[in-house]
């Protein structure tokens, strides 16, 4: 839909994805947002993408703007599920080898 599309234009010119991820890729100073819509809800998202945090800026975006960013998530959320065991990634953020 145009709002997903609009959403994902958002996603990429604030630069998201240098924090958060999706699927397991992006930054690591916030957490991936693949499957949040659904384990966190859209009222609870809708204020940290709001206000932001101590660690997340206020983008200053509007009600619209953030209704389509979330609406982007929602779209990655209900295209699959991506986490990442813990144990299986090192201390550098990477897949751990597996020994054969």
């Amino acid at each position: 839909t145009i709002q997903v599309k609009s959403g994902w234009k958002l996603w990429q010119d604030k630069n998201c994805q240098s924090c958060h991820q999706l699927y397991g890729l992006g930054g690591y100073l916030g957490p991936d947002l693949t499957n949040d819509v659904t384990h966190k809800g859209r009222p609870y998202m809708k204020v940290f993408i709001q206000f932001g945090t101590a660690k997340m800026p206020n983008f200053h975006l509007s009600e619209k703007e953030t209704d389509e960013i979330i609406d982007f998530l929602a779209w990655v959320d209900s295209s699959g599920y991506n986490r990442v065991p813990a144990e299986a990634v090192d201390w550098t953020g990477n897949y751990k080898l597996q020994e054969r």
